[in-house]
């Protein structure tokens, strides 16, 4: 079964991100989240989820630091991470290349693009 992780610390981002992608969880796709960086990784090391839409700015650990740990330190190199962030600035999109994210994101989204690139990351 594919799993999503959710990581942010905003409640109503999570939700709207859950809303958005619970369709996909009727072709067997787990939704799962955590509200901040430590709770990230932790969920990443156990759950080993396809994909992680990460934000940047969370407590106990920023988003570019768990995207490294997991990238880096944890050789995750099969899991997508996408950064869904305010942070638009292209110093911000470098260091997110850097800590190894998959895709850059700066909000607003649009939730109809995160559905639209979740089923193509899971190729469904």
């Amino acid at each position: 079964m594919p799993k999503i992780l959710i990581a942010d610390d905003e409640q109503h981002i999570r939700m709207l991100i859950e809303q958005t992608l619970e369709s996909l969880e009727d072709e067997g796709v787990e939704i799962l989240s955590a509200q901040n960086g430590a709770e990230a990784l932790e969920l990443i090391k156990e759950e080993k989820p396809e994909l992680v839409f990460l934000d940047v700015m969370m407590p106990k650990m920023n988003g570019f630091d768990v995207c490294s740990a997991v990238k880096n330190d944890l050789g995750m190199k099969g899991i997508y991470i996408i950064m869904l962030t305010a942070k638009g600035q292209e110093f911000d999109k470098e260091k997110g290349k850097e800590s190894g994210c998959d895709l850059y994101i700066t909000k607003p989204f649009s939730p109809k693009e995160l559905k639209n690139k979740a089923k193509e990351i899971l190729g469904l």
